[in-house]
């Protein structure tokens, strides 16, 4: 037998041919139609797919801490780029971008971080390994070895936010009201910690 010491890593390029090969095969097990039964289909169709091997550095994401070890990572080859607005009473420490349109007022970023464009970052500390999408706004909040995509908006967190992935247009708030509950809408997959 032939040992294979390989592994998919997940990034295709089709032709338009790939959409009469998904045309043409049914579901899995899971209920699914699945990229390797395409990718069976175009070779049993007589069609060229050729494999390239990757030399150079590759990781699995599959799971959030993997996601957030690639973040970190990358993060340690960032080459510090300021281009929006840092106020005086703030600090910038480390490697940091940070990106036009930004405004960074009273908080303290320490670097390796990422903060894409137009975000506001009022009173907050950004902590190492922290990657922050574009149209976000913080305030009043700590946020340390975590990924924020676009338009996350975060307010008055008591507690830091530590390894965590917040997904597109995620709210949070603190809730100063006497109840004793708290309030979710929450995505497929989310997972929540307190």
């Amino acid at each position: 037998t032939m040992e294979i010491d390989l592994a998919i890593v997940g990034v295709y390029a089709f032709t338009p041919e790939v959409f009469g090969a998904i045309d043409r095969i049914e579901p899995s097990a899971r209920g699914e139609l699945e990229i390797t039964d395409a990718i069976q289909r175009l070779v049993d169709d007589g069609k060229t797919v050729r494999a390239v091997e990757v030399r150079s550095w590759w990781a699995d994401t599959g799971r959030p801490e993997d996601v957030l070890e690639v973040n970190r990572r990358l993060l340690h080859e960032v080459q510090p780029r300021i281009e929006g607005e840092v106020g005086a009473e703030s600090e910038v420490v480390g490697p940091v971008v940070i990106g036009p349109g930004s405004e960074i007022r009273g908080s303290m970023i320490r670097g390796p971080v990422i903060i894409g464009s137009d975000c506001i970052i009022e009173d907050c500390y950004i902590g190492p390994y922290t990657a922050i999408s574009d149209n976000c706004t913080l305030r009043d909040t700590e946020v340390e070895f975590s990924i924020l995509l676009t338009e996350v908006q975060i307010s008055d967190m008591p507690l830091r936010i530590d390894r965590s992935l917040l997904g597109t247009r995620v709210k949070l708030t603190r809730n100063d009201s006497p109840a004793r509950a708290l309030q979710f809408v929450l995505g497929n997959d989310s997972q929540v910690v307190l």
